[in-house]
């Protein structure tokens, strides 16, 4: 089952991943982004901000795993019975928006395994289908299935569990939240923790003081062995986060790529380059942003 995640397995091996971050529902679209690039390892599917039901959830999880990505679920909140639909899902992982605690981080770790080490419910028929490994194109081999004992049995340690430091009281927290037993990505979301700390981000020069926050974030998760995460708006960016030692790195939204490469297809059909919607840019230069390109 651990062979099966991705994910999982490259931020044992200390590499740097790199994943697609879905807002929007549709399994063809998940599949898209997908297959489209061999680099990457997980697809964050949104349900704190994005457009994903329940059932939208399922689909996409049960997507991306079929085409060999690790599907992420990011929880709308650091709630039970959310986590449990995640997981339920066949999640290979989840990212817990907004942390607060350590104490906090422990229920996290609680609800998301099984006893002994926690306290989550077994009985989901579909978990285990999205650890199944195909064989190559061509090959002999059978496909490898995961019973749902197997599931049972290895998702304790199988399972990436991540939560976003974004608060000043996660901030005030960092050692004792990257020392908990379970937790396995600190993942740092810097809109919400520039707003929390007072530096928002409104241009392209970041505050000292956040960009020294977003640092001490790596350092606690590089100092209690586990790993590091943050959102990133392209492949730029995700580049110069994984060389500081983030192994946890998006490179592009869906509610980025879609808008800009339609902006830009029809802006060169009337020979502009101003990015839609954007005032006073001149032409060529890439627009100052938020975290959706707007």
């Amino acid at each position: 089952m651990q062979s099966a995640n991705r994910l999982h397995n490259a931020l044992k091996s200390k590499s740097p991943t790199f994943g697609a971050w879905q807002m929007l529902p549709g399994t063809n679209l998940c599949r898209a982004i997908c297959r489209s690039s061999s680099s990457i390892d997980w697809l964050l599917i949104d349900q704190e901000h994005g457009n994903i039901s329940d059932d939208s959830m399922h689909e996409l999880v049960a997507a991306a795993a079929a085409c060999g990505v690790s599907p992420i679920v990011r929880v709308p909140d650091a709630q039970h019975w959310m986590i449990k639909r995640a997981l339920d899902a066949g999640a290979h992982g989840i990212l817990v928006p907004l942390l607060q605690t350590a104490k906090q981080a422990q229920d996290i770790v609680s609800w998301s395994k099984f006893p002994p080490q926690g306290t989550r419910g077994f009985g989901s028929p579909f978990s285990m289908e999205k650890f199944v490994q195909q064989p190559p194109l061509g090959s002999t081999s059978a496909v490898k299935e995961v019973s749902s004992i197997d599931y049972l049995k290895q998702a304790n340690s199988s399972l990436v569990i991540a939560v976003q430091i974004e608060t000043s009281s996660a901030l005030a927290e960092l050692d004792a939240i990257a020392a908990v037993p379970g937790i396995d990505v600190l993942f740092v979301g810097p809109f919400d923790l520039g707003n929390n700390i007072g530096h928002p981000i409104v241009s392209a020069t970041r505050d000292p003081e956040l960009v020294e926050a977003i640092a001490s974030v790596q350092k606690a998760a590089e100092k209690n062995g586990i790993s590091s995460g943050i959102y990133c708006n392209s492949g730029e960016e995700a580049r110069t986060y994984a060389d500081k030692g983030f192994g946890m790195c998006s490179a592009m939204t869906d509610m980025v790529a879609v808008p800009k490469a339609f902006g830009q297809a029809f802006e060169a059909a009337k020979g502009s380059y101003v990015h839609a919607g954007v005032q006073g840019i001149k032409k060529g230069v890439e627009a100052v942003s938020g975290p959706y390109g707007k």
